[in-house]
């Protein structure tokens, strides 16, 4: 019964250590790849910023913001009825608890929002979550259910995202367009949040650079001269910065996804490590009673032999 006892021991101690070796490998996977997400990141940010910068200059250029609906379609704004909400989350999990966090609050505020509405999922595990609740999908267009954005998400695929969302709201099919997504803080940190992306406001590029400036004097900045135009000018500008916007926020949810699932592959080795100890502890009394019960047996067998004689 023992020896029994001590080969499912041995089993079990063998399954936990090849488990312990697959969590840390995909540890350091997700460690590389959340550097590759951060240095992307980190990489893009001068030209957002300098973008960003730009275009609270053209936007405060005489009476661009009256005529912002003529300018370009991404800043039109309408009445509200339609909304398309766009919900981001992960292919795969073992993530912790970065989809679901993300993807309950994604379905309280649909099924919270009472107007006509579209939802398009990005990621395997949006897609599943939210038909699991009967959450109808929009997929006109795409090949499937859901759109893919893989683990290196480039910015061709961010790009069609982005066309994507942007051709709805060009073509009037929605009015207002809400991104649900998970925002990257730090390796072991991040928040769900719901950001409006469309229509885009010029008043926060104003609010950006007046905050950047800070107590600069405004009257000390020479006039720019905009050649062809102002307004032709911001409606080249705006499309990129659409796309730099949405490419930042989906870069930003990869790496916090790289980030929670690093912590929790981290976590399940070190779990794995305190089962692998008590388990061996386990075996080893099994072993010292094995041996106990033998030794009890053959003492108790020369007694038997030694009083025959």
């Amino acid at each position: 019964m023992a020896g029994q006892s001590m080969r499912d021991l041995k089993r079990r101690i063998r399954g936990v250590r090849s488990t312990q070796q697959i969590t840390r490998a995909m540890e350091m996977v997700a460690a590389a790849k959340l550097r590759r997400a951060q240095q992307q990141l980190t990489t893009g940010l001068p030209f957002t910023e300098k973008l960003e910068t730009i275009l609270s200059r053209v936007v405060q250029h005489r009476d661009v913001l009256q005529r912002k609906d003529a300018v370009h379609p991404l800043l039109a704004v309408r009445e509200p009825a339609r909304v398309l909400y766009v919900v981001v989350a992960a292919d795969r999990g073992l993530a912790g608890g970065y989809n679901t966090n993300v993807l309950r609050l994604a379905l309280a505020t649909i099924q919270e929002d009472e107007r006509e509405k579209r939802v398009v999922a990005v990621g395997r595990r949006s897609r599943d979550f939210l038909l699991r609740r009967g959450i109808e999908l929009y997929n006109e267009g795409l090949q499937s259910n859901y759109i893919y954005v893989g683990d290196e998400l480039s910015y061709e695929e961010s790009r069609f995202v982005t066309r994507y969302i942007a051709d709805m709201y060009i073509r009037g099919e929605v009015d207002e367009v809400i991104i649900i997504h998970n925002v990257f803080l730090t390796a072991a940190s991040y928040r769900p949040t719901v950001t409006r992306l469309l229509p885009i406001e010029p008043e926060h590029f104003i609010r950006e650079e007046r905050d950047a400036a800070g107590d600069r004097d405004e009257d000390e900045e020479e006039p720019l001269i905009y050649v062809p135009s102002a307004e032709q000018v911001l409606s080249v500008l705006i499309p990129r910065y659409f796309d730099i916007r949405v490419y930042s926020l989906l870069l930003g949810a990869k790496a916090a996804e790289q980030g929670a699932r690093m912590l929790a592959m981290r976590n399940a080795t070190e779990n794995a490590e305190e089962m692998i100890e008590q388990l061996t502890l386990s075996f080893n009394r099994a072993r010292q009673d094995s041996i106990t019960t033998e030794i009890s047996e053959i003492v108790g067998g020369a007694n038997a032999l030694a009083g025959g004689e």
